[in-house]
């Protein structure tokens, strides 16, 4: 993208390398949230961008939100490639009244690491790509994938570069309650709110628990606690910082009945042990709070990919009206052409596993490119036609 585009948005969490990565890219760094480096540009932008070597990589941008202006003007006059990195942790240019940014800033979501990422399995198409090309065919065969308690050791390590690489369980579970303790505190504060942070802890926790389902308004804010209003508002604030986010319900005139309701998910599944404080035995005896994680963690390894994959997939969930039928995740690709996955905390799921899959591919037709319940187990094989059981760590084999 730098070697074509005169400057890209990176937004994302904070702590998920968004300056560590475009450092890379950038011969000077500006820190915009360090007062000493944020003076000049909030008195004069426009001069003090051309006082640096390019490219030049803006730190935490939304601190002096009229850098952006500035970067405007002076792309619109030079519009050479690769001349401005500007990185964020809060959606916030979705909330202002007038965005500059628009045909001069080309936004890439960076998430936590996804295990593609952190095993050193960039090379080659994503897992959506593969299918995408070549369906079923395509998939590739995990050599060692992990048990269950495997993949909740993984999830609750979360995706954030220091824990996930760097810190022993002890220290990570004290990183992860440090980040969840700045995000309700000063974190919020950025956003120029002002919260009572045990409400807000109480929020968080309530859709921690609801991570990966699909329930009202009311359930979620009457078990924090709090009125509809507030509850409103405090979902706006995790938007807005990234760690909270929905997959919408996938709508085709081809299905009668489909639910219109968002499914609300934690974007990083460390962060629900941590609001939590459950560890993977805690989990293991929990039915409802283990398929949750699960599903949680393996949209997390999708949502890291969804940015690179040139298939240009979207994310859904699918539900009909009463539960008859229902899909926990839509892949979408072009055309209306779908990818429908189940997300089993089982090791050896059957064909009853996959029935409402079976269910779409049958109302779909040639529309339907493949349909996989992802498992816990270790095998590889099929369920019916152009259906198949196989373990999450195909995801990123």
């Amino acid at each position: 993208m730098l070697s074509e585009l005169p400057a890209v948005l990176i937004v994302g969490p904070r702590a998920t390398g968004k300056t560590t990565t475009a450092a890379r890219h950038a011969r000077t760094v500006i820190r915009l949230d360090e007062p000493a480096e944020a003076v000049a540009f909030a008195a004069d932008p426009d001069a003090a961008l051309r006082q640096f070597p390019e490219p030049v990589l803006l730190d935490e941008w939304q601190a002096v939100p009229g850098v952006l202006g500035a970067i405007k003007r002076t792309v619109d006059v030079s519009p050479t490639p690769g001349r401005f990195l500007v990185a964020g942790s809060v959606r916030a240019d979705l909330q202002a009244e007038s965005w500059p940014g628009t045909g001069r800033l080309v936004r890439i979501a960076m998430t936590g690491l996804s295990m593609r990422e952190i095993d050193g399995q960039i090379d080659g198409p994503t897992f959506v790509d593969r299918i995408a090309e070549s369906g079923l065919d395509a998939l590739p065969t995990p050599t060692d994938p992990p048990d269950l308690p495997g993949y909740l050791e993984l999830a609750l390590r979360s995706g954030f570069p220091e824990p996930a690489l760097r810190l022993s369980p002890t220290r990570r579970e004290e990183w992860l309650e440090s980040y969840l303790d700045q995000l309700l505190t000063r974190d919020v504060e950025l956003l120029g709110e002002s919260r009572d942070p045990n409400r807000l802890r109480r929020f968080f926790e309530a859709l921690a628990l609801n991570s990966a389902g699909i329930v009202t308004n009311k359930t979620v804010f009457e078990a924090a606690r709090i009125n509809a209003k507030t509850a409103d508002a405090y979902e706006s604030l995790f938007k807005n910082l990234l760690v909270v986010d929905s997959l919408p319900s996938w709508w085709t005139n081809r299905l009668k009945r489909l639910v219109q309701v968002p499914k609300r998910y934690v974007t990083d599944p460390g962060l629900i042990g941590a609001a939590l404080r459950v560890d993977v035995r805690a989990v293991l005896r929990d039915g409802d709070l283990l398929g949750r994680i699960l599903d949680t963690f393996v949209v997390a390894q999708l949502r890291t990919d969804i940015p690179v994959s040139v298939s240009r997939p979207r994310l859904y969930h699918l539900r009909q009206e009463g539960g008859r039928h229902e899909i926990d995740i839509l892949i979408e690709l072009g055309g209306g052409r779908v990818i429908a996955l189940e997300v089993k905390a089982d090791a050896a799921p059957n064909r009853d596993a996959g029935r409402h899959l079976a269910w779409l591919r049958d109302e779909l037709d040639d529309r339907f490119v493949a349909g996989l319940v992802l498992h816990t187990g270790k095998r590889t094989y099929p369920l019916g036609t152009n259906i198949t059981a196989a373990p999450i760590a195909t995801l990123w084999s």
